[in-house]
């Protein structure tokens, strides 16, 4: 159990700073040519939109389950 909490909050660590350093990398101080040299890591909105796509078919999914 100790192991699983672990791995659900190395997760968590992860994800939150990789947020962190993409958001101060792409602050508005930033223009020209050091925004172009600084890009993030993460494309978040495809990340929103597979999210999203991701708890539609679990739902989907559960509602087929659940229905029988």
């Amino acid at each position: 159990m100790q192991t699983f909490i672990g791995m659900i909050l190395g997760i968590l660590l992860l994800v939150g700073g990789v947020y962190i350093y993409d958001s101060i990398q792409t602050s508005s101080a930033t223009s020209g040519q050091a925004a172009q040299s600084n890009r993030t890591i993460v494309n978040w909105d495809v990340a929103a939109a597979e999210w999203k796509t991701l708890k539609n078919r679990a739902h989907e999914d559960w509602v087929k389950i659940s229905s029988k």
